[in-house]
């Protein structure tokens, strides 16, 4: 017993590797006859899919130029899902996509069935989805051109500013990318430097994939990379607390906030560096637990700040309308 969903994704297939194909060649493949050829057809209209055809009987079909696509069979999650992700990337500092996005987006309503539509939608009218204010945005293009060298084994070059405002021509063996703490990170292998390297790819600029190629190590872990390396990276400030937590309690709380930590006088001594100092005070105050701030300074005037902000909040009494 046939599936007719498979047989009308069957003729988009033969419409798009072909010009055109009679009515008499489909029956003839399907195995079915003209009337059921002309009721997919009309089925793949129905999707919006751009079918023209020809009267008469050595009448055909073809997909109006310009358009292939493959058809897509997704459950409802797998839409929500889809819709979902495209919808976040300016969360991880992607905005530069949204044009992509809105047209992806119109592409899968145009052929998704009308139930899967409703994931799409509800996507788009009910589900609010905004960046950080630490997010940092980043060049579509700086992101793709790095992907594709990873991915093709080819040194990449660029213009980099530091932290400390000096600029600098770099050529690097990169091996990964990875987002977090708001930034994308590019790291890989500094010819110059003749050592390992993170960048901040939002400080990269006219990035070109160099004809050299390389051979990428086996296996590497960005993340794990990044997790032993990036505490100490060049930030504003470099934080050193001291936190009565056990060590194991802040392993498991503060994995994901690219911290050092080592067991220290009966709790945990937490080392890192961060630009902005606001987000991280709040994160230590929400854990209820005893802390010693080593340095920087301006943390104490942080959590000083803060308290005097909860202290506002507590006392406040008009009700908003």
């Amino acid at each position: 017993m046939y599936d007719p969903i498979t047989r009308v994704f069957t003729v988009l297939e033969i419409l798009q590797g072909r010009d055109r194909v009679s009515g008499a060649e489909l029956a003839q493949r399907l195995d079915v006859d003209l009337r059921t050829v002309q009721r997919y057809i009309v089925r793949l209209k129905d999707l919006n899919i751009p079918i023209d055809s020809s009267p008469g009987v050595g009448g055909a079909y073809r997909l109006r130029p310009g358009f292939r696509l493959p058809p897509l069979v997704l459950t409802n999650e797998e839409a929500f899902a889809l819709a979902l992700g495209l919808r976040a990337l300016h969360q991880i500092g992607l905005a530069a996509f949204a044009p992509a996005t809105e047209g992806a987006l119109a592409k899968l309503g145009r052929v998704l069935p009308e139930a899967l539509r409703e994931s799409i939608r509800a996507i788009e009218e009910v589900v609010a989805i905004e960046p950080g204010p630490w997010v940092v945005p980043t060049s579509v293009e700086s992101l793709i051109a790095a992907a594709s060298a990873i991915r093709t084994g080819h040194r990449l070059s660029f213009i980099y500013e530091a932290h400390s405002k000096t600029i600098s021509t770099r050529e690097i063996e990169p091996y990964g990318l990875m987002h977090g703490d708001g930034r994308w990170y590019l790291i890989g292998h500094c010819i110059a430097r003749k050592a390992m390297r993170t960048f901040r790819l939002d400080r990269a600029t006219q990035l070109k994939i160099c004809p050299n190629t390389f051979e990428p190590p086996s296996g590497f872990d960005a993340r794990g990379y990044l997790a032993k390396n990036m505490p100490f990276a060049q930030s504003d400030y470099q934080i050193d607390v001291w936190i009565d937590m056990s060590f194991e309690e802040a392993d498991r709380n503060f994995a994901p906030w690219r911290i050092a930590s080592e067991p220290h006088n009966g709790g945990t001594r937490i080392r890192c560096g961060r630009d902005r100092l606001e987000m991280f005070a709040a994160m230590l105050l929400s854990t209820g637990r005893r802390i010693v701030v080593n340095t920087p300074p301006e943390l104490r005037d942080t959590f000083r700040q803060l308290a005097q902000q909860a202290t506002q909040a507590a006392e406040s009494l008009t009700p908003i309308e």
